[in-house]
């Protein structure tokens, strides 16, 4: 049978409940999801003028927020059946994938700046290990802050951070079935209660076998996770979480240009580059807890004190395509050798790296207060702050076991290696420490002066692999950031902001003659200027243009016996416009839209044939549309419909391969009603309805670069039930 058709026993009981158990819609059910109490906090991120965001500029509303700032809610998230940081990805055009694999761990890039997967990504406003497949069940929103962040972050990549905000306990019970064409079989349970006045507990489950488009790339996971709100006393509050997940899954190889110029033609997404019948897979355990601690000193003043633990542990298996040395056509050294062959060709590698462990400890403390000076009045945030990483990992394997090619209708079988991994050595210890200050200024009603800063202290030492000193890097560095708000009338704000930031130079790929070296940290710098509009609590518009820059990273063509050294040279400049709509247009139509228009390019880099283009993986235009509509003439009845576009991305450094530019198109129905007085919300989902191909990301890692074929058509299906 037809592997996209092929039904499973849920989706037979999924499609025989609805017309057993359908009842009229109540006359506000297009207004409910399964819990009214969920549907009042839904409502209040619609608010834009409630919605209170964190931001390198503190906690404020999203129009009092001298940044540019998104905020995807869980309404979101269920609609458009959002499981995967990709999938966050393609509702925002100013994100997009930076090597973002099936069936491992996924990163993006907002603004074309990678993220930090150590303290680019936040759970609670405090540092996450990115390294972890992060799970959506117990998220009310994701949050994603677009641009400089260092007075919340620290050292992090200029692009932004992705701020996960979990639930909070409230009297909730419901349980989500779910399916898709590949045979998913999906169960999540969430459960609220307050046992008293004071003490509430939230418990979400979710558990998973995934089907996947990419043959043997067929996965499973299990998540739980515990939230409690504890009302000390009428000024002091504590909230905890924990969350704790597993996952295996094979990791699908991405390709490779054939020759370092030419994109693959003819490819099949459903086969999995290098597969080796003996082939593990990747095994993710991650547990991340986080707790806050408030205390109303008075009616003025607040005390903050936050911790949080993450960690993941990684069996990295993979039978990795990569490169081309070993090939007929590339043993001469006439086609670079880390690029799949002209005649498509690769190379397979038997790559095993267990117990790979990234843990991230934070610690904050914070005091919060406002008071006046003569006519200004001031809000102050003053804190201290303490980052710890650890990354432990073992000897790994990575040896050659043949070669095959993408047009092979069945992948060669080779044994795998004899080798097995060594012992676990420390190969990173990170600390940063810091002292933060911001200040809000208000001039009357229709001025703010933010004003602040982070000073922070790095002190940062590598290992190699067998536990041996090879590298400590220590600095000390003040990032200011300030900004101007004008309140031009009471819906419209305009502000002008400027950041300085810092992040960690990159380590030089193998195949450079510096390899392994790690440059120096480097200094940005962000200037943006921005609207806002915020019609009460229906429609928020935004535009925003910016311009950051960075010296710029890559490797130099040269004279050396590697042909290439990695070195920091010129700088890197993004510059950018960016539009957002979001909101309700009408009592029935809801718009959550967004462009990006963005310039990233290299100056005085010194090698003449890179100089001025296109950054790789940096698409000068992308759009994203997404529409929910009530229909008038049924009852509980809505359809969706969404747009991704993306121009031409370009592959190489020098700007002469560039994936084709896409549009794709995806679609939706949802229909809620009663079953025995309970809220049942039915939801399908269509994405890439016309079944588009494309390349969603051609970007890189370790210095290498790959490309990724966007999912072919993909449906799904859930039943949400309040119990």
């Amino acid at each position: 049978m037809n592997r996209c058709l092929r039904p499973t026993l849920l989706t037979v009981a999924l499609c025989a409940a609805l017309p057993l158990h359908a009842a009229d819609a109540p006359a506000d059910a297009a207004d409910r999801t399964p819990t009214e109490l969920a549907a009042v906090r839904v409502q209040a991120q619609q608010a834009a003028a409630a919605t209170a965001p964190s931001s390198s500029f503190g906690a404020g509303s999203w129009k009092d927020t001298p940044a540019s700032v998104n905020v995807l809610d869980r309404t979101v998230l269920d609609s458009r059946h959002v499981r995967t940081l990709s999938e966050i990805a393609a509702n925002d055009a100013s994100l997009g994938d930076s090597y973002a694999p099936v069936g491992y761990y996924q990163n993006i890039a907002i603004r074309g700046f990678a993220l930090d997967t150590a303290t680019g990504y936040r759970f609670n406003g405090l540092a996450t290990a990115g390294e972890q497949r992060i799970a959506l069940e117990n998220i009310q929103q994701v949050e994603i802050l677009k641009g400089e962040a260092g007075l919340a972050a620290g050292v992090m990549a200029p692009g932004g951070i992705i701020n996960y905000i979990s639930k909070r306990p409230a009297e909730v019970r419901t349980v989500t079935l779910g399916t898709d064409t590949e045979g998913t079989r999906y169960t999540a349970v969430d459960v609220g209660h307050w046992l008293s006045p004071r003490f509430g507990v939230r418990l979400n489950a979710a558990w998973e076998d995934s089907g996947s488009y990419i043959d043997h790339a067929d996965g499973r996971r299990n998540f739980y996770s515990v939230a409690a709100d504890w009302l000390i006393s009428d000024r002091s509050k504590l909230e905890v979480d924990a969350n704790y997940q597993t996952s295996a899954q094979r990791s699908a190889s991405g390709y490779q240009l054939l020759g370092a110029t030419a994109l693959p033609r003819g490819v099949d997404r459903a086969k999995m580059l290098g597969y080796q019948a003996w082939q593990q897979p990747v095994g993710i355990a991650s547990t991340n807890l986080t707790a806050l601690h408030t205390y109303d000193i008075n009616a003025r003043w607040q005390s903050r004190l936050s911790a949080s633990h993450s960690r993941s542990v990684i069996d990295d298996n993979v039978a990795f395509a990569y490169g081309c040395y070993y090939a007929e056509q590339c043993a001469d050294g006439s086609v670079p050798g880390n690029y799949f062959a002209p005649n498509g060709d690769y190379d397979i590698y038997d790559y095993r790296s267990p117990d790979d462990t990234r843990v991230n400890q934070e610690l904050r403390a914070e005091l919060r207060g406002r008071f006046d000076t003569g006519r200004v009045s001031h809000e102050l945030s003053i804190g201290a702050d303490t980052f710890r990483r650890t990354v432990d990992k073992r000897q790994n394997v990575n040896e050659y076991m043949g070669t095959a090619n993408i047009g092979d209708a069945r992948v060669p079988q080779y044994a795998p290696s004899p080798l097995m991994p060594g012992a676990s050595a420390r190969r990173l210890y990170s600390k940063q420490d810091a002292l933060f200050a911001l200040d809000r200024m208000r001039f009357g009603d229709d001025w703010q002066w933010l004003v602040g800063g982070r000073m922070v202290k790095l002190d940062e030492r590598a290992y190699d692999k067998r536990g041996t000193p090879e590298r400590h890097s220590t600095l000390s560095r003040f990032l200011p950031q300030t900004a101007v708000i004008w309140n031009a009338t009471d819906q419209v704000n305009a502000y002008v902001s400027y950041v300085r930031g810092i992040s960690l130079g990159q380590e030089a790929p193998f195949w450079t003659s510096n390899e392994s070296t790690f440059l120096p940290p480097l200094l940005s710098r962000q200037l943006e200027v921005g609207v806002k509009y915020a019609s009460t609590d229906t429609l928020t518009l935004g535009a925003a243009l910016f311009r950051t820059s960075q010296p710029f990273q890559y490797a130099m063509p040269d004279d050396s016996d590697a042909g290439f050294t990695f070195v920091q040279r010129g700088q890197q400049t993004h510059t950018g416009v960016e539009l957002t709509a979001n909101g309700r247009l009408t009592e029935r139509l809801q718009l959550n839209a967004s462009a990006s228009v963005l310039q990233a390019r290299a100056r005085d880099a010194g090698t003449p044939a890179y100089e001025g283009r296109q950054l790789v993986n940096v698409p000068k235009t992308r759009a994203s549309v997404h529409v929910d509509y009530q229909l008038p003439f049924a009852a509980g009845l809505g359809v969706t419909g969404g747009w991704r576009y993306a121009s031409a991305n370009v592959a190489t450094v020098d700007g002469s391969v560039r994936a084709p530019r896409y549009s794709v198109f995806d679609a939706g129905l949802r229909y809620q009603h009663a079953l025995r007085d309970r809220p049942v919300t039915w939801r399908l989902s269509v994405d890439n309805v016309f079944d588009k191909f494309y390349w969603r990301d051609t970007g890189s890692s370790a210095g290498d670069y790959y490309l990724f074929a966007g999912a072919p058509r993909q449906a799904r299906l859930s039943v949400t039930i309040a119990l």
